[in-house]
């Protein structure tokens, strides 16, 4: 088949949702598909070899967030792209003028389109100061997804959601996680004496972006609730975003290792003993998954992806959602339990379990499945 993913954000972005996308488009091609990615920004120079063809639009940065992309199109110059390529199908993963043209040139077109549902955007708008207009977005996406012959999302409380608001067709799709990457065997010794901690002593460590959405609030007094239990203890972010300057006047005493990939990505996981991860708005948080294959535990909150991944006091620890104390008492707990080798143990054999191979193989199916689109409603 000839496949189009239309994503707004891209490796090289620096996210879950481009890591995801730029997995499943390895895949797929891996498996005798012609794929190629419609996107924001052009492959940097000295990119692996293999990577899927772009076609870069126009965009601008998200306001509020110059680090993320909104990209745009017209319905015309999708059809004339897709009449270049002739894609038996699209993925469309993104919400924004650049999706919405997609759809509408595809629905023109006949060309069956199935789309993702990636990021809780309907919940950034208080963050970003667009408070109240939440369910003026929800009937958008509800609108936009209903216009595709399916939806898929990483997590079951996601698909609830969904549903809720009248999304048809809604389906899971899972992700996975490279185990060969994220190794407990990464652990540096050296790595931890930068950060001034030894064997004996914990390490507790956030990955992601250093922004408003991510409840940076709570993750500060839950590296402040790890340390009354262990005093001096390491604490450390992983990431860069637009909170990150604040968060580094605001809080000296937190080490800032600045955005990581790869294997410097991997060693700065394994070389942790606790991951705290403090979002209420993921659909997923693939981060989590990273922690877990790296041998690390996680707290987080009791939905998304840990509700699926996170055995409570087996392979971490998790809390009510959204309940601020329980989940301070459950850092408070994990530091009192950093070194027990049976979590961390547990931790590594739950991510062994979830490679990438079947999550592409029911996306392939998906796309497989899915019927033409109809004629759209309007131009």
């Amino acid at each position: 088949m000839r496949l189009l993913l239309i994503t707004d954000t891209y490796p090289p972005d620096i996210n879950g949702v481009a890591r995801t996308l730029s997995t499943l488009a390895r895949g797929l091609a891996a498996r005798g598909h012609v794929v190629e990615v419609v996107t924001t920004l052009a492959e940097e120079p000295g990119a692996a070899s293999g990577s899927p063809g772009r076609h870069v639009m126009a965009s601008m940065p998200l306001p509020g967030y110059p680090g993320l992309r909104i990209g745009f199109a017209t319905t015309w110059q999708m059809q004339a792209l897709f009449a270049s390529f002739m894609p038996d199908a699209l993925y469309v993963a993104t919400e924004t003028p650049l999706g919405i043209a997609s759809i509408r040139a595809a629905r023109k077109l006949g060309i069956p389109v199935v789309s993702g549902f990636h990021t809780n955007f309907q919940t950034y708008l208080e963050d970003y100061a667009l408070p109240g207009l939440e369910s003026v977005a929800q009937g958008l996406l509800r609108a936009l997804h209903n216009q595709t012959a399916r939806t898929l999302t990483p997590s079951a409380d996601t698909a609830e959601m969904l549903e809720k608001w009248g999304v048809k067709n809604v389906g899971v799709l899972g992700r996975g996680v490279d185990t060969e990457l994220f190794h407990p065997a990464r652990r540096s010794a050296d790595l931890r004496r930068e950060w001034g901690a030894g064997e004996d002593a914990p390490v507790a460590v956030h990955v992601g972006r250093v922004a408003a959405e991510k409840n940076l609030d709570l993750l500060i007094r839950a590296f402040a609730a790890f340390r009354e239990e262990q005093p001096g203890a390491p604490c450390v972010v992983v990431g860069d975003g637009p909170k990150l300057k604040w968060m580094q006047s605001a809080h000296p005493g937190i080490l800032y290792a600045g955005t990581r990939t790869g294997e410097d990505l991997a060693r700065h996981y394994a070389s942790a003993d606790v991951f705290i991860f403090p979002s209420t708005t993921e659909t997923f948080g693939n981060v989590v998954l990273e922690a877990l294959a790296s041998g690390v535990p996680p707290v987080a909150f009791d939905y998304a992806g840990p509700r699926q991944l996170v055995k409570p006091g087996v392979n971490g620890w998790l809390a009510p959602f959204a309940d601020d104390e329980a989940f301070l008492n459950q850092t408070r707990a994990a530091a009192r339990a950093w070194n027990a080798a049976p979590m961390h143990e547990a931790a590594r054999a739950a991510a062994l379990e979830l490679g990438w191979q079947r999550v592409i193989e029911q996306f392939e199916q998906e796309l497989l499945s899915a019927p033409p689109a109809g004629p759209a409603a309007s131009a």
